[in-house]
């Protein structure tokens, strides 16, 4: 096995929003979203990099851990169990696997996240 060395996500880079959300998830709006993968372990089934979305809100189902660490931006999460956690910028969170709910961006975000399955 190769050795791998540490490394850093440069967050200035361009991220280009142009991945729609299915249809059939939206609530509300017409949101694009970007996704810069930094790196992936398939075979542990983790997985890092950034990801960014315009103003709207969608149905989310979550089969995996993650760790979301706001860059910019702000927005909230509410459990189909009545729960809201609100977000912006500077704030880290866990979306732990069989969340159930709606993500709504109130302002452009773009995060960093750690996935695993």
């Amino acid at each position: 096995m190769t050795a791998q060395k540490p490394f850093t996500m440069p967050t200035s880079v361009a991220l280009a929003k142009d991945t729609p959300i299915s249809p059939d998830k939206i609530v509300s709006g017409r949101p694009l979203t970007g996704i810069l993968p930094s790196y992936e372990n398939q075979e542990r089934g983790f997985y890092v990099g950034q990801w960014a979305s315009d103003i709207g809100a969608w149905r989310v189902s979550y089969t995996e851990d993650e760790l979301c660490t706001i860059l910019s931006g702000s927005g909230k999460l509410r459990g189909d169990d009545g729960s809201i956690l609100e977000f912006e910028a500077g704030q880290s969170f866990v979306i732990p696997r069989g969340f159930q709910g709606i993500w709504e961006t109130t302002e452009p975000v773009r995060k960093i996240y750690a996935i695993v399955e």
